[in-house]
């Protein structure tokens, strides 16, 4: 898989596109992160040039020193909709994929506290990993799906989308209401608890069940 393109048995290549992301939407995460489940799905976006794939790098920037890993599982958008119904959502859907929402946590405390939007700790390149695509077709039940997170062999995350406060069909149609979304786009559906930080050397293996996994490792941002 290109990590900026999809391909679609219908309509042939797809190119990545908008990267969707929800917060907060395991109840265990929100507390780790000292806050309170959401009433409604809260929403970010990443930038597509922060989109890497299995086997590269993840790049720590020098402007942060403390930076996290989110796993988390990926809706990849494959029919074009505007206000989506619930019963509708799941035919917009062409597959899943692993992604780690990489995240600089200092930047984002800070940005937090003055009251600022917080794209910086989100934006760098590498920050968004994603795996090969698991077609709907072998995933009957996207709400059944367990993935994990291993770095240098320890287990740091493990999670069960039936864990979700906002399942995929309410994401899906909620957030078509404010956008449209279109072939390509990725939603990244939240992460479970367990975040920590991440460092130089460390080696990064991520598994959805037996479907897919992928491989990544990490090292600190050169200057020439």
């Amino acid at each position: 898989m290109d990590k900026l393109r999809f391909v679609d048995e219908k309509e042939g290549e797809i190119p990545a596109g908008k990267i969707i992301c929800v917060g907060k939407n395991y109840l265990a995460h929100a507390r780790e992160m000292e806050g309170i489940a959401p009433k409604e799905p809260v929403l970010f976006l990443k930038p597509r040039s922060s989109l890497i794939g299995d086997g590269e790098d993840i790049i720590l920037p020098e402007m942060s020193k403390l930076v996290h890993h989110e796993l988390e599982i990926a809706v990849i958008i494959g029919r074009r909709g505007k206000r989506i119904d619930e019963k509708e959502a799941l035919t917009h859907i062409h597959g899943y994929a692993l992604f780690l929402d990489i995240t600089a946590r200092d930047l984002q405390s800070e940005a937090k506290k003055k009251g600022l939007p917080w794209t910086i700790s989100k934006g760098f390149d590498t920050f968004s990993v994603i795996s090969d695509i698991v077609l709907v077709k072998d995933i009957p039940e996207p709400q059944d799906i367990r993935f994990d997170l291993h770095i240098n062999g320890e287990l740091r995350q493990k999670g069960y989308t039936g864990d979700m406060i906002f399942d995929i069909t309410k994401l899906i149609s909620h957030i078509s209401k404010i956008m449209t979304l279109e072939p390509g786009d990725i939603i990244a559906t939240g992460t479970p608890e367990g975040v920590s930080a991440i460092k130089a050397g460390d080696v990064l293996k991520s598994n959805m069940a037996s479907l897919v996994s992928m491989t990544n490792c990490v090292r600190r941002e050169q200057r020439f």
